[in-house]
């Protein structure tokens, strides 16, 4: 078929039959359903694009379709499918596919593409390498088919690479309310692989640093909380604020939360004291963070969720590095039906969207917790 017959183009709305038909010839499971293309075709968050046939060959009108997400709030997209038409195969259409994914991605200010491959198929592995594309870790048990995938990314925006980033594991939360004990686990197995990444050393953070009340449901957690379970563990712990009032009180509005959430501050902040964990209170710049992790600290940052989810709810993350670019980061949190977990692991963040990222809530609170392992 004559190269010059076929153009790519973002797929409509018209085209749903086409891609269906892709769909049913290109997978035995795992296949997007009408209602699912026609999301992402509306989808400002989604570039669904297609390879179409403008010849009056007898050839199916749609030939081949990509589609990728791109994260909000974040740097990162993510390839999710690429399917091209058994009557088209061989003419390297996944390959433009994915060029022209990767330049829509990097036009509106994507840095990475990542993306999922099975491990048994040599062939798509071997196109995503030729791409530039690069292993970076693999799940198991991952398809419908029980079948193995490896994780893959490339950085399809090029920067100056100078920066730092450290061997961090990552750990799914396994309740809305415990970002910030998943977080510390982060964190410290980082710097020792014996601590036991699980629900219940989980549930055992929360309860040691809960602040009982907050914006709704469960409390999360304080960072002087935070910071006095690592102490308690053997780490060296330091807690940074920028402010010296009680934490987290505009996100209540009963004087009796209040009144609880004030004792809860205090018996912290106490017990800071005692125990010899540092607090500083001062704002948290990218300066200081970038100093705690080449100073071999790992550090927890409190953010807002809203340029992530719309939200304004306070999240706990970690974070994994930094270059010129961006802030990396771990979030322990997966949107459920929206995310897998290679989405919330080593997250680019622009360092702009970081900054405004990082402060919550009406008085703009910037909150961090440092550790690293004590020296006897």
């Amino acid at each position: 078929m004559n190269r010059n017959s076929m153009v790519i183009r973002i797929a409509e709305e018209k085209d749903l039959a086409g891609l269906l038909e892709i769909e049913e010839t290109a997978f035995i499971g795992d296949r997007m359903s009408r209602r699912s293309f026609r999301h992402h075709i509306r989808s400002e968050h989604s570039d669904l694009v297609l390879v179409e046939n403008v010849s009056k060959e007898e050839m199916p009108k749609v030939l081949a379709y990509g589609l990728t997400f791109r994260h909000r709030g974040t740097r990162l997209a993510r390839l999710y499918s690429i399917a091209v038409h058994p009557q088209a195969r061989g003419l390297g259409l996944a390959t433009d596919l994915l060029d022209h994914l990767e330049n829509l991605a990097a036009a509106a200010g994507w840095l990475y593409m990542r993306l999922e491959v099975a491990k048994n198929n040599p062939k798509a592995i071997q196109l995503y390498e030729k791409s530039g594309y690069r292993v970076f870790g693999e799940y198991s048990d991952y398809y419908e088919d029980h079948s193995d995938a490896l994780r893959m990314q490339k950085r399809i925006r090029q920067q100056d690479m100078d920066g730092f980033s450290r061997l961090t594991p990552w750990y799914q939360q396994t309740t809305l309310f415990t970002c910030g004990p998943s977080s510390l686990m982060m964190a410290m197995s980082s710097h020792d692989d014996t601590i036991e990444m699980c629900q219940g050393t989980e549930i055992d953070l929360w309860r040691e640093a809960t602040t009982v009340f907050m914006t709704s449901g469960h409390g999360g957690c304080h960072p002087f909380g935070l910071a006095l379970a690592a102490k308690r563990r053997g780490f060296e712990a330091l807690a940074m604020v920028n402010s010296e009032q009680v934490l987290f009180l505009d996100g209540v509005r009963s004087e009796t939360k209040k009144e609880v959430l004030a004792l809860v501050h205090n018996q912290f902040l106490s017990s800071c004291h005692r125990a010899g964990v540092s607090i500083a209170y001062q704002d948290v710049t990218q300066h200081q963070v970038e100093s705690w992790l080449r100073s071999g600290y790992s550090v927890l940052i409190l953010i807002s969720t809203y340029r992530l989810d719309g939200k304004k709810a306070p999240h706990w993350v970690v974070v994994t590095g930094v270059d010129q670019q961006c802030f990396y980061v771990h979030d322990p949190y997966v949107e459920p039906e929206e995310q897998v977990a290679i989405d919330c692991q080593h997250i680019p963040i622009a360092r702009n969207d970081f900054d405004k990222m990082s402060a919550f809530g009406s008085s703009r609170l910037r909150a961090a917790v440092a550790l690293k392992k004590s020296v006897a």
